[in-house]
């Protein structure tokens, strides 16, 4: 089976996943403005970057809702970091949500500002990974989705449905079995 993922590149770090997709042999390619949501794909992966930035992004270019409304349909989806703010229905502190797709309350900044940034190893699905986290969020409250991995207590990456976020940055690290997950998650 051939998979097609779109990666939304307004903003962040969407060069990344593309370079992870190219080396397990998936084709990508880069939403940026409104005709690209119309071309066919599998999936979609939203980077980490800044939330705030790509969330205004989102509706300025008029891709708000046309991406709600494929994810709603069970388009598989991957928030990584700051992808993972945009999917959650509720941001701890009162800040609007943004696509509010995934039953999950985040919490932004979790761990500080960018002296807060650190790499470990945990556990996924269980199985050992690296992790880097760089000014991360955290699932503060899970809601009905489940839990994937934790890291010191805190819940980093959940599944609910047809999306899958983490607070780290998979693409930042060698290990390819996130991104084998999201794309078993296609078959």
């Amino acid at each position: 089976m051939s998979l097609k993922i779109a990666v939304l590149a307004l903003q962040g770090a969407f060069a990344e996943h593309e370079k992870k997709l190219s080396e397990l042999g998936i084709e990508s390619f880069e939403i940026r403005q409104l005709p690209d949501i119309v071309r066919s794909f599998d999936g979609l992966i939203i980077p980490g970057g800044e939330s705030t930035v790509q969330g205004k992004l989102l509706r300025d270019l008029e891709l708000f809702e046309p991406i709600k409304q494929h994810i709603e349909n069970g388009l598989p989806v991957f928030g990584t970091c700051a992808g993972m703010i945009l999917l959650a229905e509720k941001i701890d502190g009162g800040e609007p949500a943004h696509l509010a797709t995934m039953p999950v309350t985040v919490k932004r900044n979790a761990y500080g500002r960018q002296l807060g940034s650190f790499f470990t190893r945990d556990y996924f699905d269980g199985k050992e990974i690296p992790m880097s986290f760089i000014r991360a969020p955290y699932i503060s409250d899970i809601g009905s989705a489940e839990v994937l991995a934790e890291t010191g207590g805190k819940i980093v990456a959940a599944r609910y449905n047809n999306q899958l976020v983490t607070a780290f940055h998979p693409e930042l690290c060698d290990d390819m079995y996130v991104y084998e997950y999201f794309l078993s998650m296609m078959k």
